[in-house]
């Protein structure tokens, strides 16, 4: 089989608006791939959907963490429960540190294809490690070196499962995730590092701006294309149509909510 990609590059242009696209492998396997165009070299990077992006399983388990999870259980037992003296040596943190990079990789791909499904796993997935190596690494520096990336893997959770709401069209229930989102950036404990202060600024502003977006797509209720009606019979001195749509704004505000949302 020829390793030439050529005609694989000739039949996928790149174009940086349909530069990743989702594939069956030979192997069954869900894929992404990804158009790459940076000057002189041209490719295309392929990653796994499900499970490590890599398609590798350290140690026999799908995910290193899912390891060393293991191996704390394993301590547990053997010590009547206890996890005095469990701890990640250098070694086990740069794994865990590889392997997030990875999963990162994938959700930033797989947002910019609306699986929001699969983002919320991943960076789940991806709090999961922080929590872990940061309750269990040996060196300080260790336990802290993923800290300063919570705002941004808060606001893409959050922006995945935002979405996953609207396309639901449950419009309150994903405002109100962008609001607590916000909320729990705004509340992360300090870290004495220039990521965490520029992400979490940007991750503010990139939540404000989806949430003016989702609020200017949701469609109006009843009761807001009714007050939207009346301003503009009164804006145009239609009076008598003002005052019909004051009326029927009237009666349906005398409703009780659920009888407000059926209408």
């Amino acid at each position: 089989m020829s390793q030439d990609i050529s005609h694989m590059l000739q039949e996928w242009e790149f174009d940086p608006e349909t530069n990743v696209r989702k594939i069956k492998g030979e192997d069954g396997i869900q894929k992404v791939q990804v158009r790459i165009d940076q000057g002189a070299f041209q490719g295309i990077l392929q990653l796994n959907m499900d499970g490590r992006p890599d398609g590798k399983k350290p140690h026999g388990f799908d995910f290193a963490l899912d390891y060393y999870r293991h191996s704390l259980e394993i301590y547990r037992a053997e010590h009547n429960g206890s996890e005095t003296g469990f701890s990640l040596a250098r070694k086990a943190c740069e794994e865990l540190f590889d392997e997030g990079v990875r999963v990162y990789g994938r959700y930033g791909f797989l947002l910019q294809l609306k699986d929001y499904e699969r983002v919320v796993r991943d960076t789940e997935c991806n709090m999961g490690l922080f929590r872990f190596v940061n309750t269990y690494a040996q060196e300080e520096e260790d336990r802290s070196n993923l800290e300063k990336w919570w705002p941004y893997i808060l606001r893409i959770h959050g922006t995945a499962r935002a979405m996953l709401a609207f396309q639901a069209k449950d419009y309150d229930q994903a405002l109100g995730i962008i609001e607590e989102t916000k909320e729990k950036i705004e509340h992360l404990s300090g870290i004495e590092a220039e990521e965490f202060f520029i992400e979490s600024e940007r991750s503010q502003q990139a939540l404000d701006g989806l949430r003016e977006e989702l609020q200017n797509s949701r469609p109006l209720s009843r009761e807001e294309r009714l007050k939207q009606d009346l301003q503009e019979a009164i804006d145009q001195e239609a009076f008598e149509k003002a005052a019909l749509i004051r009326d029927e704004l009237r009666d349906l505000q005398d409703l009780d909510p659920d009888q407000r949302s059926e209408n």
